[in-house]
């Protein structure tokens, strides 16, 4: 009876002890799952995002999107910056360089900049030409790269020696960034084919995005007003501006756009609204072939003559509004051709403080022109050197502008003076 009853309490304990020993094991598969589980749906959140939202769903089957997902989540993505790699090569075969995952650090960086009015680094707005070579756009105004000499076209080589064709777009923009007063060896290539090293030291950048004076001579007073780039304050400090400028009795205006690589769409958006009333301001192109307009209210804060300076460093948001003024014949432009991007990004946040930026967009401006890769035209090229310090005594190109303007304000004094000799004469 006891040997009976000590083999059924053996089994029962090695049951026991073997329930227990699976039950850990499982627990610890679990755990390891729900690991994997939670660097993957990072994955399957950026391709959802995606697919919901890319402005061109017909490249999805050019490219077997779907397929594409599954081929993704069979590599090994165990950890954060395994999925962000992950994403970066499931986006790649989409051809768009603006629709691109942010790590942590980047997604901060780039709210920081579209929101406050510092940021840390270099100072180059940075895009894709062709043949996807990086290309910078523009530089910020007193800003490390400027400092240096580096101007729009340049291509970036390398970033401390590694190839920006290695790092793409989002990498290098990332590799440029930084602490204040590290320093990093960019290797660039001129737009004539001169190859050149530059050592920047790396530091807090002040985007000023708003920058006024008043301009005058004998005859006129004219406003100048240069935004820099389109953050979310721009369009509160631009009317601020013109009202202090009015205020000064300013006759004209030069709105100054060169080297503004964009920003948000709808500040840009905003400051046209500002410009122009009851006009079309830009047309958009969603997903579904959709086209909305966008129209400006009636009352604008400044209505005089304008003359708008654009150069190749003139982008997105600031092709958005530069359009609006040109095909609504409120403001002639003047310069050179500007940048030529003519799409949309939506910031989506991802998990772990990451984000993904897509293209959802297109847009045309208010005569139907499409910009994108083309780039707009002055009304009137300006063949001069362009200066380092915008709006300065001397600056060319905003001289050129004043002598446009005065010519323009003149014409109107002269049309003036005739429709009261006009009102004289039926009066006599």
């Amino acid at each position: 009876m006891n040997s009976s009853f000590n083999k059924l309490l053996t089994f029962k304990t090695l049951i026991t002890a073997s329930m227990i020993v699976l039950f850990s094991i499982n627990l610890l598969l679990t755990e390891r799952v729900d690991a994997l589980s939670d660097s993957r749906q990072l994955v399957l959140d950026a391709w959802t995002l995606v697919n919901e939202g890319f402005y061109d769903p017909g490249k999805f089957d050019e490219i077997q999107w779907k397929r594409i997902r599954q081929k993704t989540l069979q590599k090994q993505i165990e950890t954060s910056e395994e999925a962000y790699s992950a994403i970066e090569d499931m986006l790649r075969p989409l051809d768009d360089p603006y629709t691109r995952v942010l790590r942590p650090k980047d997604y901060e960086l780039l709210k920081s900049s579209n929101f406050g009015s510092e940021i840390n680094g270099v100072g180059l707005q940075l895009g894709e030409d062709d043949a996807n070579n990086v290309k910078v756009i523009s530089t910020l105004g007193g800003s490390p790269a400027e400092e240096a000499g580096i101007v729009s076209g340049d291509l970036i080589e390398t970033v401390d020696g590694i190839s920006s064709e290695k790092l793409g777009l989002a990498g290098t923009a990332s590799k440029l960034r930084g602490e204040s007063g590290t320093k990093v060896l960019v290797e660039l290539s001129s737009e004539s084919g001169e190859i050149r090293e530059v050592d920047l030291e790396r530091r807090s950048v002040d985007l000023r995005p708003v920058r006024t004076k008043r301009l005058r001579d004998d005859s006129h007073t004219i406003g100048y007003l240069r935004i820099t780039q389109f953050s979310e304050s721009v369009p509160k400090k631009v009317e601020e501006a013109l009202q202090e400028l009015k205020e000064k009795e300013v006759e004209g205006l030069i709105l100054d756009l060169r080297n503004n690589s964009g920003g948000l769409v709808s500040s840009g958006i905003a400051v046209a609204d500002s410009l122009l009333s009851e006009k079309p301001v830009v047309e958009t192109k969603d997903r579904n072939g959709i086209k909305d307009a966008i129209i400006s209210q009636k009352e604008t804060s400044f209505d005089g003559p304008m003359v708008t300076l654009v150069n190749k460093g003139t982008a997105s948001a600031s092709e958005i509004l530069a359009g609006s003024l040109q095909d609504n014949e409120r403001s002639i432009l003047m310069g050179e051709q500007t940048y030529g991007k003519g799409l949309i990004q939506s910031l989506k946040s991802l998990g772990e403080n990451s984000g993904i930026a897509i293209t959802v967009a297109s847009y045309l401006t208010p005569k139907g022109n499409n910009i994108q890769g083309q780039g707009m035209t002055p009304d009137k090229i300006l063949d001069l050197p362009d200066t380092s310090d915008y709006g300065s005594t001397d600056d060319k190109w905003v001289r050129n502008a004043e002598l446009f303007l005065g010519s323009l304000l003149e014409k109107e004094e002269v049309s003036a003076q005739t429709i009261e000799l006009n009102y004289e004469e039926i009066k006599s």
